[in-house]
C-alpha cells in the first residue's frame, strides 16, 4: 500500500485525473462516467463505508438496489462495468490492495438492435426538408453527411471547413478519446455540402471564433446535439415514419447499409471510429485507400 492519503475524494479525482489525462476521455463521456460512479458513491455513504473497506457483498446489495429502483438491466451494466474499472484502477494505482468487484457479475441482457433507416426512408427525411427556408440546405446537408460517413452527432457538431478534403473527397473527425480519422465522403453529400455552402457564404453574422464550424445556426453559432436531434424528429414526423429515431439512427443505418452491401466488416469498425484490444491493431493494416474503396463498392449513395 502506497502512502497516499486515503479519503474518498483523493481516490475520486485520481481516477476523474486519470480518464481524462491517461484514457484521454471527452468532457461529455468522463461526465457520464462520474455519473454513474456517484451512484456507487451515493451507496457507500449511505452505508456509512470507506471505499477500502468495501467488499463483495456490498457491491452485490449496491446491483441489487439498481434493479429494485427500476433502472433497466442495459444501464445496470454500465453503471457496474464502470464500477469494475473504478475499483480496478484504485488497486493497479496502489490506493487498494484488493478488488472487491472482480468477481461482481452483471445482469443479463437480452440482444437490443437498434433501429435502422433504409435508403428510402433517408430519402423521405430529406424529402420532408423545406428547402425554401433558410436552414434547408443545411439540414438535408446534415442528413446526407451522417448517412454518408456515419459520423456521431457530436463528430458532426464539431466538423471544421479545414477537415474538408473535396479534392480527395475525404474528411477529417476527431472522434472518441481524441483520435482522429479519415471518412470517405460520397459525392452526393459533398453536393449537398456545397449548396448549403451557398447560404452560410451569404451570412452576415457569424460569431467570433465560430468561423471554421460547417454547420451554424442564424446566429452564426455552431450547432448542438440537442439542435440536431430535435431536428431530425421533427423531420421524421413529417416524413411519416414511425421508428423512434435519432441522430444515432444514420449512424446504424450507415453501418447497416455497408454490411448489407458486402463491405468487410474490419473496415467498418474501422470507419466507425471503434476500437477495442482484439480488433485495433487490425484497424491499423486498413489503410485510406481501402476505406475509400469499401465506401465506393457497398455505400448505397455510391451505388447507381
Amino acid at each position: 500500500m502506497s502512502g497516499k492519503k486515503q479519503t474518498k475524494e483523493s481516490m475520486v479525482h485520481a481516477y476523474q485525473r486519470y480518464l481524462k489525462l491517461e484514457r484521454n476521455f471527452t468532457a461529455n463521456t468522463l461526465d457520464a462516467y462520474m455519473h454513474d460512479l456517484q451512484k456507487l458513491l451515493n451507496y457507500i455513504n449511505g452505508e456509512q463505508l470507506k471505499l477500502h473497506e468495501v467488499r463483495l457483498e456490498h457491491l452485490q446489495h449496491f446491483a441489487a438496489s439498481l434493479h429494485d429502483i427500476g433502472i433497466s438491466p442495459r444501464s445496470q451494466c454500465r453503471i457496474l462495468s464502470g464500477v469494475r474499472a473504478f475499483f480496478r484502477f484504485l488497486q493497479t494505482d496502489g490506493w487498494i490492495e484488493d478488488d472487491p468487484s472482480e468477481l461482481l457479475e452483471s445482469p443479463q441482457i437480452g440482444e437490443h438492435l437498434p433501429e435502422v433507416l433504409s435508403e428510402q426512408e433517408i430519402d423521405l427525411l430529406e424529402n420532408a426538408i423545406d428547402l425554401s427556408k433558410w436552414e434547408g440546405h443545411r439540414n438535408k446537408a446534415i442528413i446526407e453527411v451522417l448517412f454518408s460517413c456515419g459520423l456521431r452527432v457530436s463528430e458532426l457538431v464539431n466538423l471544421k471547413l479545414s477537415n474538408l478534403f473535396f479534392d480527395e473527397e475525404f474528411l477529417r473527425v476527431k472522434g472518441k478519446g481524441r483520435k482522429e480519422r479519415l471518412i470517405p465522403i460520397s459525392v452526393k453529400a459533398m453536393k449537398e455540402l456545397q449548396l448549403w455552402f451557398i447560404d452560410r457564404n451569404a451570412m452576415t453574422c457569424i460569431k467570433e471564433g465560430e468561423e471554421d464550424y460547417v454547420f451554424l445556426n442564424r446566429r452564426g453559432a455552431h450547432l448542438t446535439r440537442t439542435m440536431i436531434l430535435i431536428m431530425i424528429k421533427q423531420l421524421a414526423t413529417i416524413a411519416g415514419i414511425k421508428k423512434n429515431i435519432s441522430p444515432h439512427t444514420l449512424r446504424h443505418s450507415f453501418a447497416t447499409a455497408l454490411l448489407e452491401g458486402g463491405a468487410d466488416l474490419r473496415a467498418i469498425q474501422a470507419m466507425l471510429g471503434h476500437e477495442s484490444i482484439g480488433t485495433t491493431e487490425i484497424y491499423t493494416h486498413i489503410d485510406t485507400h481501402t476505406l475509400r474503396e469499401e465506401i465506393l463498392n457497398h455505400h448505397p449513395r455510391n451505388i447507381k
